[in-house]
């Protein structure tokens, strides 16, 4: 157990601030998940997208850890967590992976947040492990595989992209690419995520620390062939139990208003928000509004428990 750990685990049992200073990787069952802990307040949990990307993807909710104690990580196999390979990345791993982190903290019950694959993640989460979330909130995702792998690709041509682009998003998204493709298909469909592409936005992204971003293409490539393919959890939403917020871009190309209305139809009392001006990231492109829906839907319930 990393020095991290320790200071953390005292500072769980003493109530005080749980930042750590900087990520630690973290050993957590057959890998050692790269972590990283800060404020104080409720726990809560950030499942990052991609997968192959990292959690410096939602570092804009540090503007939320003086409210809660934010835990961010690494999936196994994604940024830069290490020791298992990429048959590994399963549902039934991922979820233990995340309870088992839980217990390490000494946490016995948090919120968890979810962003795109996070969310799927999320999702077997909370089906898998009921008892260890308190909330879940749910950020541009989805709860079936065909919204990814066949609608996203449609929607872009209805909007008038390329059919060279509208292509290079199939591909990525069913991981019909090799390793040295990541980089360049991610620059020619990037403008796609967002609602206005901006030097603006992008400036504001690598400022709060995009750029320390490490990418796992491995990991993108193993999702969309195997891991993601064929997918749905929508004939088990109502088994979920938490309280549950459903949040999400007006403009988002891969988890359209559609479905996060089907979500939260779904799953019993969920909350439904979208948010206007913006694409598949909103906690970049409206963080204000993103971070206070957390906070209203968090706070009150956790201050009762």
């Amino acid at each position: 157990m990393t020095t991290g750990t320790r200071r953390a685990d005292a500072n769980v049992a003493a109530g005080g601030d749980h930042s750590w200073g900087g990520p630690h990787l973290l050993k957590v069952r057959d890998v050692s998940l790269n972590v990283d802990v800060v404020g104080h307040g409720h726990p809560l949990l950030l499942m990052h997208g991609g997968p192959s990307a990292d959690h410096h993807s939602l570092l804009p909710f540090r503007a939320i850890a003086d409210q809660f104690t934010l835990v961010f990580y690494d999936h196994r196999c994604n940024g830069r967590s290490v020791g298992a390979p990429v048959s590994t990345m399963t549902w039934e791993n991922l979820t233990a992976d995340a309870d088992a982190l839980r217990r390490t903290l000494g946490f016995e019950r948090w919120a968890v947040l979810g962003h795109s694959f996070g969310g799927h993640v999320a999702l077997e989460y909370a089906l898998r492990y009921p008892d260890s979330l308190s909330h879940l909130v749910l950020l541009d995702t989805g709860g079936d595989s065909w919204w990814s792998q066949q609608n996203a690709a449609d929607v872009l041509a209805r909007r008038g992209y390329s059919p060279r682009k509208v292509e290079l998003v199939r591909r990525w998204f069913n991981g019909e690419f090799a390793p040295h493709e990541y980089f360049p298909i991610f620059v020619q469909i990037s403008s796609a995520y967002q609602h206005d592409a901006t030097l603006r936005l992008l400036v504001r992204e690598l400022r709060s620390g995009a750029w320390r971003t490490k990418f796992r293409p491995e990991a993108m490539i193993f999702a969309g062939r195997h891991l993601v393919r064929g997918w749905t959890v929508m004939d088990r939403l109502g088994e979920v139990t938490a309280p549950t917020l459903v949040m999400a871009g007006r403009d988002d190309f891969l988890f359209p208003p559609e479905h996060q209305l089907q979500l939260a139809n779904g799953i019993p009392d969920a909350r439904l928000r979208i948010i206007e001006r913006a694409g598949h990231n909103p906690d970049s492109e409206q963080p204000a509004e993103v971070m206070q829906a957390v906070r209203d839907f968090i706070s009150v319930e956790a201050r009762v428990a």
